[in-house]
């Protein structure tokens, strides 16, 4: 039995921004895992809760009585107990799908936080160069996209998502955070992702159209709130 916990939104029910916390809905439910969902109020946090796991946030998981609070921990935890044939094995199956992008999030955190104008510029480079770098490995055929007796050279993927036209864990780390990049760089930086990047509207498209994202993430309202005291407005 699997007790996994996220926090609540502004209004203490509805699911709160975290993408860890979709991270591991979005593996439960890839793997056909039924769940339900129960927020946290960080605010009025439970009793039992903090017996349960103290000094921590959520996304934690219980499993046969053992909390684990790492969250790569535990979908190294989920990928080795909901084994095949019974579940999914949804681990990529090139090593590189596992760390495109993985840089964009950190750039992000640094651009959306900074107060000083005459450094915004040179932080906004450096989401746009992460964005770009993401853009290129999803628009670059995989070795099996390529038919080695084609006549036909691919030049351009088409591929759904990082590793294939399936999710894999790379999108369950990925997409949740690449989503709240769009949203929250729009609202307070009226910074969007360029059109031109065709590779990165194609996949956040296609995980539009998957209840294993949307049914998981937050409203767009939940995260603007939520990043209201982290995005610092440009003073000079």
């Amino acid at each position: 039995r699997f007790i996994s916990l996220p926090q609540a939104g502004s209004d203490g029910e509805s699911i709160g921004n975290c993408p860890f916390s979709q991270r591991l809905f979005m593996i439960l439910w890839l793997k056909g895992v039924v769940f339900n969902v129960t927020t946290v109020d960080l605010k009025r946090k439970p009793a039992d809760l903090q017996n349960l796991a103290p000094g921590t946030h959520p996304p934690f998981i219980t499993f046969n009585g053992e909390v684990k609070t790492d969250v790569n921990k535990i979908e190294e935890f989920l990928e080795d107990v909901l084994a095949p044939p019974r579940y999914l094995k949804l681990g990529t199956k090139h090593p590189e799908s596992n760390t495109a992008g993985n840089d964009i999030f950190a750039k992000f955190s640094a651009y959306i936080k900074n107060s000083k104008p005459d450094g915004n510029e040179a932080l906004e480079k450096g989401l746009l160069k992460a964005l770009q770098k993401l853009d290129e490995y999803l628009n670059s055929p995989l070795p099996d996209e390529i038919d080695a007796d084609s006549m036909e050279d691919i030049k351009v993927s088409d591929r759904k998502f990082l590793d294939g036209n399936e999710m894999t864990l790379a999108d369950c780390n990925l997409l949740p955070k690449l989503h709240i990049v769009k949203v929250v760089a729009k609202k307070y930086r009226n910074f969007e992702i360029c059109k031109s990047m065709t590779g990165i509207w194609r996949y956040l498209q296609n995980a539009y159209t998957r209840d294993e994202f949307t049914n998981t993430c937050p409203g767009d309202k939940e995260i603007e709130i939520a990043y209201g005291d982290v995005a610092k407005r440009l003073v000079k």
